[in-house]
């Protein structure tokens, strides 16, 4: 099951997705479709049959950041959350090995096409919930379990 927090960037990125593909895509490629269309034989019309597609992803997409933007609660950064890691904290860790990563802990929905992103509902990111720097986390995941100590928390300036 996934949280559904999203931090306020995410939440005006999913928004701006959403505005754009009903504004401006859908309206574009319905109008692809319909000049593929007067063209006449559509089962061997390849332009017909990819934007036709096509509109069934924006469809699809579009009912999805509808249905998700009414669910999500935005989370902004408090000052009580100074020191911690807490929901849209940026963490350094390392591992016994020697290796460090960095990443920002945010909602399911924020994290494509991120590498720098973990979900909230990860194993990394709740082992480290409440921790602070110089702790020690101890992060269960099927490949077995890793000590991670936290060497930095930062939050992002928010607008």
């Amino acid at each position: 099951m996934k949280t559904n927090l999203i931090t306020r960037a995410g939440y005006e990125q999913l928004r701006q997705e959403l505005d754009d593909l009903w504004r401006k895509e859908r309206p574009d490629t319905t109008q692809k479709v319909a000049w593929a269309a007067s063209l006449g034989d559509r089962s061997e019309n390849a332009d017909y049959q990819y934007n036709k597609k096509r509109l069934r992803e924006i469809d699809r997409r579009i009912r999805y950041l509808r249905k998700c933007l009414d669910h999500l609660k935005i989370v902004d950064y408090a000052p009580e959350q100074a020191g911690r890691v807490f929901f849209g904290a940026c963490v350094e860790v390392e591992n016994e090995a020697g290796d460090t990563r960095r990443f920002r802990i945010v909602g399911y929905d924020e994290i494509f096409d991120r590498k720098d992103y973990i979900s909230i509902d990860s194993p990394m990111a709740r082992a480290l919930l409440k921790k602070s720097v110089g702790d020690e986390a101890l992060v269960c995941t099927p490949k077995g379990e890793t000590y991670w100590y936290v060497n930095a928390i930062s939050y992002p300036e928010n607008p």
